[in-house]
């Protein structure tokens, strides 16, 4: 079959672990992934990247297990491989605490972390204001890392960058066989999804290397997460709000927050304040389906609507991904036969 050519919109994590799964797995593929902009500047670069499971309405419940789950993994085979530094990949072990007890004793994620159990009410009496808790190992990823190295991934498998802004599909249309829509909080323009809307998050990074554990308030507002070079302390979920500019209130409110956790962070030095707006949707699209541009019928993969969970979810979306394209493959060469 001659090389079809894909299109992957979007450069945060889950528009270049798309990216990287099409450009390995289907090497007859001429690949290029389009995007106004790259790391740094990605909404992915803020996030704390702590593998975080969640349940979406909508979904069955076995395909969110499997997309954790291949994430999970993944990132685990990193994290234990010579690759963990220059991927910014580690292993993060803590505490996730509930005021109340959670309504779901069990977790859907209890079996795919490692070592999870139950808090004792010996670990529990450093936060008196919880009644409840987990403790487990899991995944962070640090997309200021991440990113460049699937980059050179992506490039070594054959794929191709070009810093570009996309205003439509339409503008793909005659260049590309397939389109992979990866846009993030974009699709709420590029494709009119009006079930996107901006979840605007603020965290800081703090200078505080005695800190090795992370520190979660159920209601996922507070939390404390070291990484490799600094700690992210947060946070905000603010739906709807699209500013992007640092709030000295919302600052203060982290600071005081994280504290009551962690008193230590009280001495803390704060390196940084950040603002991103995550793609937040009722559930993850992950679809394809046959859309008319300029007279052609060009099929479009859709891999977006994360929210929060970009980080946990992208290479189990992205491998979902992967499969419609096949499909898409699979319909184009059974067309070109009649």
């Amino acid at each position: 079959m001659k090389s079809v050519r894909v299109a992957v919109v979007g450069a945060g994590v889950v528009g270049f672990s798309t990216a990287v799964c099409i450009a390995q797995a289907l090497p007859y593929c001429s690949v290029t992934l389009l995007a106004e902009k790259f790391s740094p500047d990605t909404t992915s670069d803020g996030a704390a990247g702590i593998l975080w499971p969640v349940t979406f309405p909508d979904i069955p419940l076995e395909r969110q297990r499997s997309w954790f789950k291949d994430s999970f993994d993944h990132l685990l085979a990193i994290a234990q491989s010579q690759h963990s530094p220059e991927a910014g990949v580690i292993l993060s072990s803590g505490w996730k605490i509930f005021k109340e007890g959670p309504a779901n004793i069990k977790p859907l994620f209890s079996e795919l972390v490692i070592g999870f159990r139950y808090m004792t009410d010996n670990e529990m009496k450093r936060f008196p204001d919880h009644k409840f808790g987990y403790a487990f190992t899991t995944l962070k990823c640090e997309c200021s890392s991440y990113l460049p190295w699937l980059e050179k991934r992506f490039r070594k498998a054959g794929g191709q960058v070009e810093k570009r802004k996309v205003n439509s599909l339409q503008e793909l249309s005659n260049s590309y066989d397939i389109i992979v829509n990866c846009s993030g909080l974009g699709a709420k323009t590029l494709v009119g999804d009006s079930e996107v809307y901006p979840v605007r998050g603020q965290v800081l990074k703090v200078e505080a290397p005695w800190l090795k554990h992370f520190i979660r308030d159920g209601d996922g507002k507070t939390y404390i997460f070291p990484g490799i070079h600094s700690v992210t302390i947060g946070g905000t979920r603010q739906e709807d709000d699209w500013r992007l500019n640092v709030d000295e209130g919302d600052t203060q409110g982290i600071l005081e927050r994280c504290s009551q956790l962690e008193p230590s962070l009280r001495k803390a030095k704060v390196l940084s304040e950040w603002v991103g707006l995550r793609p937040g949707r009722k559930h993850p699209r992950v679809e394809r389906e046959v859309v008319h541009l300029q007279g052609r019928s060009v099929p479009v993969v859709h891999n977006y609507g994360h929210g929060g969970w970009g980080v946990t979810l992208a290479w189990g979306t992205a491998q979902d991904a992967l499969g419609l394209v096949s499909q898409c493959l699979h319909e184009m060469k059974l067309q070109a036969k009649l």
